[in-house]
């Protein structure tokens, strides 16, 4: 877990032992309901740690190996450049080819 959620754990488990210690002096020297309503409310601090750490147990798992997953896009150009002819061919936009390219096609002096 990085700071901020160390940080933030940290508040909602103050938070809720405050409620907690006014649920206790509810309970002693106030209304019960009130004592009931604070002590409902020390439990949502504890349910939010409860999701942070959940949160940070999901990324982590779904992070796993950092290996970049290609798309449809990725592999049609991945494909297209494996069947790439020559450097001079990428240059000309496809009209020349290196002299030692297999796919050269000789020019006609036809015009």
């Amino acid at each position: 877990m990085n700071r901020s959620g160390r940080l933030l754990c940290a508040l909602y488990l103050a938070t809720s032992g405050g409620l907690a210690w006014t649920t206790l002096l509810e309970s002693l020297h106030g209304p019960a309901w009130a004592a009931c309503l604070f002590a409902a409310a020390s439990l949502v601090p504890v349910i939010a740690v409860v999701r942070e750490t959940l949160i940070h147990e999901l990324r982590t798992a779904a992070a796993g190996p950092r290996r970049p997953v290609r798309s449809a896009a990725d592999e049609i150009v991945r494909e297209e450049l494996d069947a790439a002819c020559c450097e001079r061919w990428w240059t000309s936009l496809g009209t020349d080819h290196d002299m030692a390219c297999p796919h050269r096609i000789p020019r006609s002096s036809a015009a």
